[in-house]
C-alpha cells in the first residue's frame, strides 16, 4: 500500500511514510471489509461515513507539515484512522465525531494501539473544540462550503487548516478542492480534487 498506492503518487515525508506503514488500517474498518482495508479507494464505516482512501490520508499528512510537537484537531473523525496517524505525526491530536457509535468504534480501534496523545469526543464539528484550543493545525476529514469561523477562532496565529472546500451549488453537489488555508494572511492554497461526505 505505501510503496505503490503513496509513495508512488509523489507522498515523500518520510514520517507520514513510516505512520502510514506502522499503522494496521484494517482494524478501523468493519469487519466484514477488513480483508480489503489496504485497496486503492475509500470504504463505508456506518452511517452514510467513509475511511478515506490511502493515499488521500497520506496526502493531507503531508499537507500539513507536523514536525512532532503540534496540537492538532481533527473535525469529522470517522473511523479513527486519521487520527491514529495524526498521532503519530503530532504532540497532541484531538477529534471530534457526530455520530455515538462511530466515537466508539474509533476508541475502541485506537485503545488497541500505543497512541496516549490522542483523545476523540462527541461534538459538533464546527464549533471545534475551544477548552482545547488554540490548535497549531486544524484538519476537516468533512467538507463543506465555507471555513466554520469558530475553528478559524480556534487557530493559533500562524496556524494551518486544511478542509475540502466545496466550490458552489447545494453542499455535497459542487467540486471539492483540498484546500490549506494559513493564519498568516498568505490566503488560500487549493491542493487536490476530492470527494468527501459534507459536514453535518
Amino acid at each position: 500500500m505505501v510503496a505503490d498506492q503513496i509513495e508512488a503518487r509523489g507522498v515523500t515525508d518520510p514520517r507520514v511514510l513510516a505512520a502510514m506503514a506502522a499503522l494496521p488500517r484494517h482494524r478501523f474498518v468493519p469487519p466484514d471489509l477488513a480483508a480489503r482495508a489496504y485497496e486503492d479507494h475509500p470504504l463505508p464505516i456506518g452511517r452514510g461515513q467513509t475511511i478515506s482512501q490511502p493515499y488521500v490520508v497520506a496526502f493531507m499528512a503531508q499537507a500539513l507539515q507536523l514536525q512532532g510537537t503540534e496540537k492538532v484537531l481533527e473535525v469529522g473523525s470517522g473511523s479513527g484512522y486519521m487520527a491514529a496517524v495524526l498521532g503519530r505525526l503530532a504532540g497532541e491530536v484531538r477529534g471530534l465525531e457526530l455520530e455515538p457509535d462511530l466515537l466508539q468504534g474509533a476508541q475502541d480501534a485506537l485503545a488497541a494501539l500505543d497512541l496516549p496523545n490522542v483523545r476523540l469526543r462527541q461534538g459538533d464539528g464546527a464549533l471545534g473544540w475551544p477548552e482545547e484550543a488554540p490548535f497549531d493545525a486544524i484538519l476537516l476529514s468533512c467538507a463543506t462550503d465555507r471555513i466554520p469561523p469558530a475553528l478559524w477562532e480556534q487557530l493559533a496565529p500562524k496556524g494551518r487548516l486544511l478542509l475540502p472546500l466545496d466550490s458552489g451549488g447545494p453542499l455535497g453537489r459542487g467540486h471539492q478542492n483540498l484546500t490549506l488555508a494559513c493564519k498568516d494572511g498568505t490566503g488560500l492554497q487549493s491542493l487536490l480534487p476530492v470527494v468527501f461526505v459534507p459536514l453535518r
